[in-house]
């Protein structure tokens, strides 16, 4: 109970949270438990060419006669797969590189600083252009690989210039003092003070290899075989549903790649306004407000039943 209690005001809070969260969370869950929600294949043929939504194919059939909705589900497990790839690499990269950067300077804070302006000067997208070009298809599993290595440069910076700020405070003089291992400063003392930039930073790689991956299927240079959200896209496109009125093929995935993409923008911005003292304080004071209403509410109500019994 009272950890129903403590959500149901951290949502209360943070209806940006709670929005954001619950919009991720659908689609996750609905691509996860994908066998339980569909009994279908998404490369099986299971109706006529782009017949429209019924009680057998919910969301219709694409012009190959294959459910969208076992599409929508088990394309969802790739391209969510896609953007969590690559923002665990990114988000790994970033933590290593920038935080050991910033602690420990002189020749590591050289070499690593180096390092990492030199991947950053990498386009991703033209570099997966060019292997598409060579390639004739990249996969998502590459797709999420290149964002992945080619996007930490960007944390680590921040990493950095937030690890300088935070090495000469007198807690990491403390834990050094007392014999703490270089690990364990960087990993247990210094990197539970970036969660914020850390979580921003994941997100944000996240939206970006959702949406990046998508674009290149939608393009024709992903893999025509894996059933994706831009793969779904591209078909609808290459059969010209919106011409003759198969809308379902394209709404499916555009709905469910834009429902991602706003919860997690929508937790992106609960995270700033959770780790900003400014928007935090404004926070507190609306809590306030808001009990201080419910409150007068409260005491008008008692005054209006205590005149109804003297009344009486």
């Amino acid at each position: 109970m009272k950890y129903i209690k403590m959500a149901k005001q951290f949502f209360l809070d943070n209806p940006k949270a709670a929005v954001g969260i619950f919009l991720v969370a659908t689609v996750v869950l609905m691509c996860v438990f994908a066998p339980l929600l569909t009994d279908v294949l998404p490369g099986a043929r299971v109706g006529r060419p782009h017949q429209a939504p019924n009680p057998d194919n919910i969301l219709g059939t694409t012009r190959m006669g294959r459910d969208v909705w076992s599409q929508l589900l088990y394309g969802g497990r790739v391209s969510l797969m896609v953007g969590f790839v690559a923002g665990t690499f990114v988000i790994v990269m970033a933590m290593v590189i920038g935080i050991a950067s910033g602690y420990f300077g002189g020749v590591i804070d050289n070499v690593l600083s180096f390092f990492t302006n030199l991947v950053m000067v990498i386009p991703s997208l033209p570099l997966m252009l060019v292997l598409a070009a060579f390639l004739d298809q990249v996969s998502p599993l590459v797709i999420a690989i290149i964002i992945g290595a080619t996007s930490w440069p960007w944390g680590a910076r921040v990493l950095r210039a937030q690890t300088l700020a935070i090495r000469n405070k007198d807690f990491v003089h403390a834990a050094e003092v007392m014999g703490e291992t270089k690990p364990r400063m960087l990993f247990a003392e210094i990197m539970p003070n970036m969660m914020s930039i850390l979580a921003s930073s994941f997100i944000g790689t996240v939206i970006y290899a959702i949406m990046t991956q998508a674009t290149l299927e939608f393009i024709g240079l992903g893999d025509p075989l894996a059933v994706t959200w831009g793969g779904m896209l591209y078909n609808a496109d290459q059969t010209s549903a919106i011409r003759i009125g198969a809308w379902w093929e394209i709404m499916a995935p555009s709905v469910a790649l834009a429902s991602v993409a706003i919860g997690l923008a929508l937790i992106n911005f609960s995270i700033d306004e959770i780790s900003n003292p400014k928007l935090k304080a404004q926070r507190i004071m609306a809590r306030y407000r808001r009990e201080e209403k419910k409150a007068a509410k409260e005491a008008a109500k008692q005054q209006r039943l205590q005149m109804e019994n003297a009344n009486g």
